[in-house]
């Protein structure tokens, strides 16, 4: 009778992870609606997947009763990402720098 219990509390945990990415959902659409600038749309939108993403990782995928390896992996993952992220940023504020000294290069004195 107890694997009973468990499965139902199991099915229970889906259906309320279920519910969050619904509520997820439908708070991504809310966002779009918002009145804010596109970095802080992003900003929201890329929070809002996060959350997401880690719900399905952590129950749809078990990864919640994984060893610590696995968090030490997701983790370099992660670490990968925001510098793969950052790479474009950081190339476009260099040519914006580089834009700045031609022009004043190029200005009469």
């Amino acid at each position: 009778m107890s694997e009973h219990v468990d499965i139902d509390k199991q099915v229970r945990i889906y259906f309320l992870v279920f519910g969050a990415l619904m509520v997820g959902t439908a708070a991504t659409v809310g966002a779009y609606y918002l009145d804010v600038s596109v970095p802080v749309a992003l900003t929201i939108g890329l929070f809002i997947a996060s959350v997401k993403a880690s719900l399905v990782a952590c129950f749809f995928m078990h990864l919640i009763d994984e060893k610590k390896i696995i968090y030490w992996t997701l983790a370099l993952t992660v670490a990968f990402f925001i510098a793969l992220m950052a790479l474009p940023i950081l190339t476009s504020v260099t040519d914006q720098v580089g834009d700045f000294a031609e022009v004043e290069a190029h200005e009469p004195h």
